[in-house]
């Protein structure tokens, strides 16, 4: 089936709903304007301005309108399943997890569940829809920008004085993630009901069983058909989604310690991250730090260091 993508503005929009009138159909996907459906192509228009064309006469329906379409992206490549999860999820229904921010020094722990229904997968294909590791910011904030509108999800964020209360109690990374995890998807659950999914797919990052000892004292834990794997944003676009609306929310809140700051805080743990927090607690003394970062990781040690050094 093909596919081709418009980017129209909304009076444009509000002319092809107009023109489509006799054709409008009853139920159109979340965060859409209206769908339509011709003999020849099935036309989704969405708040975002992208109008989706798919079917064998979607070349032809969309040269109605005159408006070049959106360059393709790279192809979205799909893994084969691994482990316990279903052969044919790709094609699936599925609620995706994903989380960011777990390795940044700076910043907060960001999660997100997505629930991508299997009639939305072309159009996040279109729209370049893969892992937020292969994007950079700006393509992912262009992405997220139109998913958010298209598919429903739920975003967790841990913050740094939260995240360093919770660790200097003993609790691991891997338990604070599989909480922020479990609630974001039963939040996703609230959202769709009384819709179910036909998979739950988790960017593994513990075994099945750890995660469930983990949330076991939890209100409530999502159980049914939950699947993990390692890479599983190339298994779903479902986690693919997830990962790049938590990538999205985390860059703005770096963006916001920034502003804090009064100097770009940079990504990551490396040596660039060591002089960012020296120039912090120079500026504006070490009793900042918990508010900023993950205090735990041994660049904090390498940051005073770098103070020391300087105060001599």
């Amino acid at each position: 089936m093909g596919n081709v993508v418009l980017n129209l503005s909304m009076s444009e929009i509000n002319k092809m709903k107009s023109y489509y009138d006799g054709k409008l159909l009853d139920k159109a996907p979340p965060g859409s304007v209206f769908a339509a459906k011709t003999s020849g192509s099935t036309i989704t228009a969405y708040k975002s301005g992208k109008v989706l064309f798919q079917g064998g006469g979607c070349e032809a329906e969309a040269s109605r309108w005159g408006v070049a379409a959106v360059n393709s992206t790279a192809p979205t490549k799909i893994s084969a399943p691994k482990g316990n999860v279903p052969s044919g999820i790709s094609q699936m229904s599925v609620i995706g997890s994903d989380e960011v921010g777990t390795g940044d020094f700076f910043g907060p722990i960001t999660v997100v569940a997505a629930y991508v229904r299997k009639e939305d997968i072309p159009l996040l294909k279109e729209l370049g829809v893969r892992d937020s590791k292969d994007l950079n910011d700006d393509k992912i904030i262009a992405i997220a920008k139109v998913i958010k509108d298209v598919v429903p999800f739920s975003l967790m964020t841990l913050k740094n004085e939260k995240y360093n209360q919770l660790q200097q109690t003993g609790m691991s990374q891997g338990k604070m993630k599989a909480i922020l995890h479990n609630q974001a998807i039963l939040n996703v659950l609230e959202k769709i009901s009384p819709v179910k999914p036909e998979a739950i797919l988790i960017d593994q990052f513990v075994q099945g069983s750890t995660y469930f000892q983990h949330v076991k004292n939890q209100k409530g834990v999502a159980k049914e058909n939950v699947y993990f794997s390692t890479k599983a944003e190339g298994i779903h676009l479902a986690v693919a989604a997830a990962s790049i609306l938590a990538r999205y929310a985390f860059v703005q809140y770096i963006d916001k310690l920034s502003d804090a700051a009064g100097f770009k805080i940079p990504k990551g743990a490396g040596a660039q991250v060591d002089e960012a927090a020296a120039k912090l607690i120079l500026k504006k003394g070490r009793e900042v730090l918990p508010q900023f970062v993950k205090l735990h990781f041994a660049n904090t040690d390498k940051a005073m260091n770098l103070v020391n050094k300087k105060r001599r």
